[in-house]
């Protein structure tokens, strides 16, 4: 299994991590790869624009008067920041729902200050705060719109989970019976397909001129969304935000959890998804770009704008830096 990414502690690599590539176009054809391009991979929170399909293809969108900030925040792992969780309270209060109904559960907020605001003002760690929170309303609101039951809206057999398997099944172009179903750690079904399907999803996103026309106006509302308002998909010092701001309206970009991620490249019409198995993900964005470098997909200056992310200094709790992290791979194909 190659080595995508050495840690160095002073000059000697103290460890490394390895993992899969896959590179593909929206013709379905594998460009480059690295790995098992085929490995059946959970796509996790990395294919949250492609479950928001229904919100537009139902109607709910329209119904409940979707900005595109909101249908960026249902595509998104948000940091739990005021920004986020008022947003879910305001697409929420338009559909008559309670934030009672979100079937989440509760974690820490990702952003820190937040979790520390609360603590000091006493305040209850709900639902709201969660990170898949927008993902949940959009769920939420398309089963009021369809006139489903709201309580069980997260369970694999609910009208809502079959809507968003068909939708994985047609833009994967995977048979639906080969989807290999879990859990993720909110609570609604996951899905598993081998990598390059799943690049091959975010390249048709990417470029969806072969769908219906409904379908291309659904996928090109989502990934305009989430260009255009990158802090709604993750929020303050979250790759995802920053990436997207810095590719200037050309890349799309989610993480999921269990180090996966997947870009989509407007102009080329390419699909991209990195899976590091070992699951850490302080190897994924240093693998992210220079595989995005090697594909010549961001230029020089972009890259060095996130240059904290592509070569990140590792440091100790005295705040030294004491090592850095390195990718080690060149692509095949």
């Amino acid at each position: 299994m190659p080595k995508l990414a050495k840690v160095y502690r002073g000059k000697i690599v103290e460890s490394s991590h390895t993992g899969h590539i896959a590179v593909v176009n929206s013709n379905g054809k594998l460009l480059k790869y690295l790995g098992n391009p085929y490995r059946i991979t959970y796509a996790r929170s990395a294919v949250k624009p492609i479950q928001a399909i229904p919100v537009l293809e139902t109607g709910a969108a329209d119904k409940y008067a979707l900005s595109d900030a909101d249908l960026a925040l249902i595509c998104s792992s948000h940091n739990g920041e005021p920004q986020h969780t008022g947003r879910v309270l305001a697409i929420l209060k338009r559909a008559s729902i309670s934030v009672d109904a979100l079937q989440c559960g509760t974690h820490i907020p990702l952003a820190r200050y937040v979790y520390e605001k609360l603590i000091k003002e006493g305040k209850e760690l709900t639902s709201l705060y969660h990170n898949c929170s927008g993902k949940h309303a959009g769920m939420l609101i398309t089963a009021k719109h369809m006139g489903e039951t709201l309580e069980d809206y997260y369970k694999p057999e609910h009208p809502v989970q079959q809507r968003i398997l068909k939708i994985i099944s047609e833009i994967f172009d995977y048979e639906i019976n080969k989807i290999k179903i879990g859990i993720d750690g909110c609570g609604v079904p996951v899905h598993a397909l081998p990598l390059e399907r799943l690049a091959y999803a975010f390249a048709r996103l990417a470029n969806p001129e072969t769908f219906r026309p409904e379908r291309i106006m659904a996928c090109k509302r989502i990934t305009e969304a989430m260009m255009n308002y990158p802090e709604m998909v993750g929020g303050t010092g979250r790759f995802c935000t920053d990436f997207m701001r810095v590719s200037q309206g050309r890349q799309f970009g989610k993480l999921g959890a269990e180090s996966v991620y997947l870009v989509g490249d407007i102009k080329s019409g390419i699909g991209i998804a990195i899976k590091i198995e070992d699951g850490n993900t302080r190897a994924l964005y240093p693998v992210v770009l220079e595989v995005l470098k090697q594909l010549d997909l961001l230029k020089k200056e972009q890259i060095e704008q996130l240059t904290s992310y592509y070569m990140p200094k590792l440091k100790n709790t005295r705040n030294e830096e004491i090592g850095k992290i390195v990718t080690s791979f060149k692509l095949q194909g």
